[in-house]
């Protein structure tokens, strides 16, 4: 199969396209014909070497993590799905930009979703998900969710929306006409956060969820009044010294089934900022790597 490979840690100069072999999926796996693949911030950390220490990888390293395709091929004790059946979801840290793919959780795509759409839904979906759902109940709540334009921020929005609750979101003033067409309202952030919100929102803000790690915890608790009402997905080094919820993305089946379920009612899509062909890999990491990302990046293949 081809496949986007780097064979030693660096720079977006390293990405090349090759033949590799194809891999097959073990018990409890199955594996797609790509059709498309997101790109993640952790996938240009974990090429680079930035976060080896953290996740190291075996070189040469396939880069990314989620995908959507078709099924061509089923493991030991794989039910409810068949050949032939269009999935998005999850591999390992590596192995996803590639023609073939190997998945360890997956869920039905819906079909009001394109394959651009689907591929970008995978890690965004679980990490807001799983951010959301440490905070408890969202109904009749107000949240502020930090870095609410990027991927995982853009899903938690319109997720923790239909769950009825009011969002507000922090992005630069150029992503604000867009944090309202999801649901929210925009604000910036960073200094005089705290009177913007008692502004925007009077009677309080309630709960926190911060996907940015700019080093907002500290007025992130101070804002809703409760370590417990906050929950980061990014700020790793802050999270247990202040003792806000830590979350981390896992290869969860049923958070991916939710998400679709979501998607088939119309209550979540999954936003593309640009789409890249496999041979631009590269561009595609560049991109990523400047940060300020609306939504995903996703590379078709």
């Amino acid at each position: 199969m081809r496949a986007v490979r780097y064979h030693e840690y660096g720079g977006v100069e390293t990405l090349v396209v090759e033949q590799v072999p194809d891999p097959r999926p073990g018990p409890g796996e199955i594996r797609v014909r790509v059709a498309a693949a997101g790109v993640n911030p952790v996938d240009w950390k974990v090429r680079s070497g930035a976060v080896r220490e953290v996740l190291p990888v075996e070189l040469p390293a396939i880069p990314g993590r989620d995908v959507v395709g078709v099924i061509d091929e089923i493991g030991e004790g794989v039910q409810g799905v068949s050949m032939g059946d269009r999935v998005f979801g999850l591999g390992g840290v590596t192995g996803a930009t590639a023609e073939l793919a190997v998945l360890s959780a997956w869920a039905h795509a819906p079909t009001t979703w394109t394959d651009e759409q689907a591929a970008g839904a995978g890690l965004a979906s679980v990490t807001a998900l799983g951010g959301l759902k440490v905070l408890g109940p969202l109904r009749g709540r107000t949240l502020l969710i930090e870095g609410a334009a990027g991927g995982v921020g853009s899903a938690a929005v319109e997720i923790a929306v239909a769950q009825g609750a009011t969002v507000i979101g922090t992005a630069s003033e150029r992503n604000h006409e867009y944090l309202t067409s999801l649901g929210a309202v925009p604000t910036t952030y960073g200094p005089g956060l705290a009177e913007r919100l008692a502004t925007l929102a009077p009677t309080g803000v309630d709960l926190a969820l911060d996907t940015a790690a700019s080093g907002s915890l500290t007025d992130l608790i101070a804002i809703v009044g409760d370590p417990a009402r906050v929950a980061t997905i990014a700020d790793y080094t802050n999270a247990h010294r202040l003792g806000v919820h830590l979350v981390n993305a896992a290869n969860d089946s049923t958070l991916l089934a939710e998400a679709g379920e979501l998607g088939r009612q119309g209550h979540y899509t999954p936003r593309v900022e640009r789409t890249y062909p496999l041979e631009r890999i590269a561009e595609a990491h560049a991109h990523a790597e400047r940060g300020h990302t609306r939504g995903k990046i996703v590379v078709c293949v």
